[in-house]
């Protein structure tokens, strides 16, 4: 196996673990979602990584999807966003009227557009609906909307956070908002929707 796809699947067993899986398979993480690496590295998805490893796929990812920090001789992982665990609070920047990005928009397929334009965004098992400010390689975007998406929708978070959504901003930029009591954002709060491949509007009724 090559290095570069050793270490994709490193970074995606790491997101997989330190988002959603890792209390499960007996892997510690606190409040913050920090993780103690060698802990992780004990872990049988990780058997013989080691932290140099880690420590270059946390500084090369692209998308800065992972955090690292030492404590008293100790060396802690987490992931920046995208959490379903529910006991993990990842402190986030929460964003005001003069602080919303003019920009979000949230990449997703054809396949779930009639759900969307009913029902709006949710956020599924996650704690948040992901925003991104950009598309991925524009100027300025560190994690953007996925290039395989074909639906672009295009959120009006002013208006939103207006009517008493809240919108944050995590470490790595990615704007989060956890949507209504049933983490949903509504379709009224859509701007414009887009499709990926062909730039054309798509209709929002």
């Amino acid at each position: 196996m090559s290095v570069d796809k050793k270490n994709k699947r490193i970074s995606k067993a790491l997101t997989f673990q330190l988002r959603h899986g890792g209390e499960r398979h007996g892997l510690p993480l606190d409040s913050q979602g920090w993780a103690d690496v060698e802990s992780l590295l004990a872990m049988p998805q990780f058997s013989g990584v080691d932290i140099a490893t880690i420590k270059n796929i946390v500084l090369s990812c692209p998308k800065q999807r992972f955090a690292l920090k030492e404590e008293e001789n100790k060396l802690y992982i987490r992931a920046n966003q995208g959490h379903s665990l529910k006991n993990v609070q990842v402190d986030l920047e929460e964003l005001t009227s003069s602080t919303i990005p003019e920009i979000l928009i949230h990449g997703t397929y054809e396949q779930y557009w009639s759900s969307i334009k009913s029902q709006g965004l949710s956020r599924m098992t996650r704690q948040h609906i992901h925003l991104a400010t950009g598309i991925t390689g524009a100027a300025g975007t560190i994690s953007g909307v996925r290039a395989t998406c074909d639906i672009h929708v295009y959120v009006d978070g002013l208006r939103a956070l207006t009517d008493g959504y809240k919108f944050f901003k995590s470490a790595n930029n990615v704007i989060l908002c956890p949507g209504d009591d049933r983490g949903f954002l509504p379709p009224s709060y859509f701007a414009r929707v887009v499709n990926a491949k062909s730039g054309a509007d798509v209709p929002l009724l």
